[in-house]
């Protein structure tokens, strides 16, 4: 097997349905298989899926029980020689998919590549992050709301890591570094998942020159003394706590 495909859901049932229909290139083929996972929804996702995409392996969970348990089972059920996580916001681009497939075949240093996300309406999204130290924290913080410019490289690049909602790697580095870390809820995850990949020894990689749409909701950063919100920031300085990095 090629590649496997794990995106993540809770009652999204036709966001979900959009990312699988762009995916139908991907799954029509016989060396990509699709993993969807349900955390819980009850709007008829899971229903829905099964119907329209009988293709599609599904999980079904009766409860939300966090970004990182509900993608280890993805992860767990997978068999491909390579992973795509995704989240079901994500429309995502059959060009993107094959190039970073290629460039983990030609960079046996990289870990962890991911392609540039835009907004629907093209705009860059900030996806290639420094450390998330307590001092970029307070300034997402501070500019919560506000649009930023992104400043685009014109080469890959290598940052300390790439979000969640693209990240595609090896099936043996979970073998090397392990699962995503069940303590974490909802974030950080995707930085520790990428900063255990860097103490291994292999480099996290940007391509800025290949792109699919995500419908970032920055559910944290909208609501910070939300349920959710509390539960970041605990799952972060659980992460300084872990990774022995304040800043």
């Amino acid at each position: 097997m090629r590649l496997s495909i794990v995106i993540l859901t809770c009652n999204q049932r036709d966001i979900t349905f959009r990312c699988l229909n762009a995916l139908r290139y991907q799954y029509n083929r016989g060396d990509v298989e699709i993993i969807v996972v349900d955390n819980g929804s009850d709007d008829g996702t899971v229903e829905a899926v099964e119907a329209g995409f009988p293709d599609v392996m599904m999980i079904a969970n009766q409860e939300n029980r966090g970004v990182s348990f509900g993608r280890n089972q993805g992860l767990r059920m997978a068999q491909g020689d390579k992973i795509l996580i995704l989240d079901n916001d994500t429309v995502p681009d059959d060009e993107a998919i094959d190039t970073m497939c290629r460039w983990l075949d030609d960079n046996t240093s990289t870990g962890i590549v991911a392609c540039r996300l835009t907004d629907p309406q093209g705009n860059t999204q900030d996806s290639f992050k420094p450390y998330p130290g307590l001092i970029v924290k307070i300034s997402n913080l501070l500019h919560r709301g506000k649009k930023r410019h992104v400043e685009l490289p014109s080469e890959p690049v290598c940052p300390d890591y790439v979000i969640g909602a693209c990240q595609m790697f090896r099936r043996s580095l979970l073998f090397e570094i392990g699962m995503l870390d069940e303590h974490i809820f909802y974030g950080p995850e995707d930085a520790d998942f990428c900063l255990r990949a860097r103490s291994a020894g292999y480099t996290i990689t940007y391509l800025p020159h290949i792109s699919m749409v995500h419908d970032w909701r920055r559910a944290t950063t909208r609501r910070i003394l939300s349920r959710l919100g509390r539960r970041h920031i605990s799952a972060l300085f659980y992460l300084y706590r872990k990774h022995r990095r304040i800043f």
